[in-house]
């Protein structure tokens, strides 16, 4: 997949214009690239699409629009854009309660390596979480870490020819599956693949 350049991005007064209509058409893009694993634990697929939609708020809201600033945002997103060989997410423990969340973080240190995807047939993949930069220290985890999830040849292959895709987490306080993705979810995240 392309990453992203400033040609690629609105100027700030054609966002002010195209901004309820793109924001429109990326959410409903984005709604078959979310799994939810389990009550508190999210996986966002993200893409070309959705770090443009991501660049394009950040440019807003904080009124950038000097060249090596657009330029430092683009460098900032486009690691999270898919190579072709990868799926890349953003995943998200979620918890409403402040204390709740401040317990969970604490008991969920290092789920953020046991979060697996399964193409039928194959092994589990788990993934390279957090190349930006480390989120987890000696008490808690973060409430978000990104990852790469890489596939091989063969396994985008079967993916293509129809194989199941599973998800789920292996941690001990946090096991979850979820067998079989449905078709509009694996379509999604297809389009990432070669």
């Amino acid at each position: 997949m392309h990453k992203l350049t400033r040609e690629d991005l609105y100027s700030l007064e054609q966002y002010a214009e195209a901004r309820n209509a793109f924001r429109a058409k990326v959410m409903a893009h984005k709604k078959n690239r979310q799994i939810a694993l389990g009550d508190h634990a999210t996986l966002y697929f993200e893409d070309r699409l959705t770090m443009q939609y991501q660049i394009q708020e950040m440019l807003r809201v904080e009124r950038i629009f000097e060249a090596a600033a657009i330029n430092e945002e683009l460098d900032t997103y486009n690691p999270l854009i898919p190579d072709g060989k990868n799926l890349k997410a953003t995943f998200m423990l979620e918890y409403q309660d402040v204390e709740e969340r401040q317990q969970a973080l604490m008991q969920l240190k290092g789920i953020e390596e046991q979060v697996w995807l399964c193409v039928a047939g194959y092994d589990k993949v788990y993934p390279i979480a957090n190349e930006d930069l480390e989120r987890t220290n000696e008490e808690k985890t973060s409430a978000v870490h990104f990852m790469r999830l890489e596939l091989n040849d063969d396994m985008i292959a079967a993916l293509k020819a129809g194989a199941d895709l599973s998800m789920g987490i292996a941690h001990p306080a946090y096991n979850v599956a979820v067998e079989s993705l449905p078709e509009a979810n694996k379509a999604a995240l297809l389009a990432d693949l070669q």
